[in-house]
């Protein structure tokens, strides 16, 4: 998973504390940690809840254990072991900075305090940059925390694709019981861009929202509908509703760059610094000449690779200057790309918010399979303040910040509830979110934010374990009726407050009983609007509020299936004539997918080997266009000795080498049998 880090120059940090000279230094280090007490782990800690007694592998570019904050290899350390699958010879120590900004949210205990202090982490290096990340050595390393008895595992790298090998370990660290956590990408914001392992089923895969940070502000820029990443400078006042207007280019935003241009109204865009050496010209500079000039707006791209953060109050500021316009900033890659693409006509949309829940463009979606909803959940991953190399200290963003708050979240709750198997602790985290939106204040969509954002805080306090914490149904026109069973398991309490809510689709009638420890759920179509459709189930108990989302598909035709001995038969339904169906059924424990084709006049089938659910896609040719089917079947009446004759992947060369031996052999028999 490639990194992605936004670091912050040194002289604007150590301006932002210059500039706030009434606050106390446990003020300003309460601004650098934003984000642990915003996902409400000040509530466990008031239990003395801190991660005590838990092990979290770390598979990334090793830790820095020699920082005053994760101090100690050994035993006693809070590294207590691990391994180097880089320089086998060596320890895992950090040398990049990635796994060790990882392992301070989770658990640092210093300076900076993570997510859970007094867990202990077991580093594995498999990467020496955080971007070449080799498949084998994730596969390795999941496999050797296996070994030494990890209960979190936490993967902050991975590659943008399906790798079978990566999933298979990621199951079988899920047999064993072990609560894994996975980054969602930084690919976005286009969708279907969560490759493994943070594609497993099985897994929590954590995608980023942004962070609480002082300044309170989120900013987002469109340019003719394409987003970019900005970022509020300090002293930027919130809208009240976004700015709409022409974009134009205006050098460094000087006077004279400005007087030969009509900038009224408009979007303006300039360079960070000055084209004239040692030339000290201050956004609140640029901000002034842009608003003087009749622009709306600011945006500042920087002078060299990366982003920064800007502020427009300083002590160099003018006597009684105040900003008159939003100013944000962006990195030079992309500000050079708005600048080379402006023409007449550019129109740009900015607008600058409060929201801390809010998802960050960065961050990949979904979908992965129509089976599942990924990413699972969000937590902040924006601007994070985290451990350095070296004993220091650094602002950085990415999915591979967001991750560990689930992982050091997680700790918490197994090491308030050691009982609980990894797919309760799932549950626990998955249904006591709170609702990410976007800037319009509606909510992001399932394949964007999953459940929601991480709140440790309800999730401690929860009584109820709901199973699965989400959904995926399917339904039909010969088929309008979806059914869902969801389990519930009471850690306190009984089911006196118990209230069951539905928000969804206004053409779903929705009922639903309770059945001893299952709640029965129906949803009955009302009407006919084929497509994808999301929903909540609300379950409020004891105070506290469950969220379990839903995805269901309404398609014109489906897929029925049955199963004979060894063998799924599959009956294909649509209501136009079709003339051909391409059949896939995916092993929903390994991945594994199989193909068939069926007709009108020629049935299907596909021979199975496992006891597992199979997860079941038609696509349908109807008039020259596919409509697609989906179904699922658990199968359990499988004899233990049912077997596949699998193809071994043999690399070429070895082939040719087992082809040579075989024809020798063949001919040296043939010259006995004479």
């Amino acid at each position: 998973m490639k990194l992605l880090v936004f670091s912050f120059i040194v002289i604007f940090l150590v301006g932002f504390i210059l500039y706030q000279p009434l606050q106390s230094e446990n003020e300003i280090k309460t601004y650098l940690k934003r984000s642990i007490p915003y996902v409400g782990t000040e509530i466990p800690r008031m239990d003395g809840i801190d991660g005590t007694g838990i092990k979290i592998a770390i598979i990334d570019t090793g830790v820095d254990f020699n920082h005053p904050d994760l101090y100690g290899w050994g035993p006693d350390g809070k590294v207590i072991g691990g391994y180097n699958f880089i320089h086998e010879n060596q320890l895992p120590l950090d040398t990049n900075g990635h796994g060790t900004q990882v392992a301070g949210i989770i658990a640092a205990d210093g300076q900076l305090v993570g997510m859970a202090p007094k867990a202990k982490i077991l580093a594995y290096k498999v990467s020496e940059d955080g971007e070449g990340v080799s498949s084998e050595l994730i596969t390795r390393a999941i496999e050797k925390a296996i070994d030494d008895g990890a209960d979190i595992i936490n993967i902050s790298l991975g590659v943008n694709k399906t790798n079978s090998k990566i999933e298979r370990a990621v199951n079988n660290a899920l047999d064993k019981g072990i609560f894994v956590v996975t980054a969602a990408g930084n690919d976005g914001p286009e969708f279907k861009t969560i490759g493994s392992p943070g594609r497993n089923f099985g897994s929590v895969t954590v995608g980023a929202t942004y962070n609480n940070l002082t300044s309170s502000l989120v900013a987002t820029l469109e340019v003719d509908e394409k987003p970019y990443t900005v970022i509020p400078m300090v002293g930027s006042l919130k809208l009240e509703e976004p700015i709409i207007g022409k974009i134009i280019f205006g050098g460094y935003g000087k006077i004279e760059n400005l007087k030969d241009i009509d900038v009224e109204d408009a979007i303006l865009i300039v360079e960070r610094g000055s084209d004239v050496e040692g030339e000290l010209l201050y956004f609140s500079i640029k901000e002034n000449n842009a608003a003087n000039a009749g622009a709306k707006a600011l945006i500042v791209y920087n002078n060299r690779a990366g982003v920064f953060l800007g502020e427009l109050i300083h002590e160099f500021m003018e006597p009684g200057y105040k900003p008159q316009i939003p100013v944000v900033s962006i990195d030079r890659e992309e500000g050079l790309e708005i600048k080379e693409s402006i023409k007449n006509g550019n129109e740009a949309n900015m607008h600058l918010f409060y929201n801390p829940d809010f998802v960050a463009y960065f961050s990949s979606r979904g979908p992965v399979s129509p089976f599942y909803i990924k990413p699972d959940i969000v937590a902040p991953g924006a601007y994070i303040n985290t451990t350095q190399n070296n004993g220091g200290y650094n602002f950085t963003s990415g999915t591979s910040y967001a991750a560990p708050h689930v992982s050091g979240a997680a700790a918490l709750l197994l090491q308030k509830n050691p009982e609980l198997h990894h797919h309760e602790i799932k549950s626990l985290l998955l249904t006591t979110v709170e609702p990410v939106s976007d800037a319009y204040g509606q909510e992001f969509s399932l394949h964007e934010s999953g459940a929601g954002r991480l709140d440790i805080g309800n999730a401690f306090g929860a009584k109820l374990i709901i199973t699965p914490p989400n959904f995926v149904v399917y339904v039909s026109s010969d088929n309008l009726i979806a059914e869902k069973q969801l389990g519930l398991k009471l850690i306190d309490g009984t089911f006196d407050n118990f209230d069951v809510k539905f928000e969804g689709p206004e053409f779903v009638k929705f009922t639903y009983f309770l059945e001893d420890n299952n709640l029965q759920i129906k949803m009955n179509i009302t009407e006919e609007n084929f497509g994808d459709h999301e929903g909540k189930i609300i379950i409020n108990h004891d105070s506290t509020r469950y969220v379990i989302p839903f995805l269901f598909h309404y398609t014109p035709g489906s897929i029925s299936v049955n199963q004979q001995n060894q063998k799924l038969f599959f009956d294909i339904y649509h209501p136009e004539e079709w003339s051909f169906a391409k059949i896939s059924i995916t092993n929903s424990k390994d991945g594994k997918t199989d193909t068939t084709t069926a007709t009108p006049n020629k049935k299907a089938s596909i021979e199975i080997y496992e006891n597992v659910e199979y997860w079941i896609d038609a696509k349908i040719q109807v008039n020259g266009n596919t409509s697609s089917a989906f179904n699922t079947i658990k199968i359990s009446s499988l004899p233990e000795n049912s077997y596949r004759l699998e193809i071994i992947d043999i690399p070429e060369k070895q082939i040719g080498i087992i082809a040579g031996i075989t024809i020798i052999i063949g001919i040296i028999g043939f010259i006995k049998r004479r």
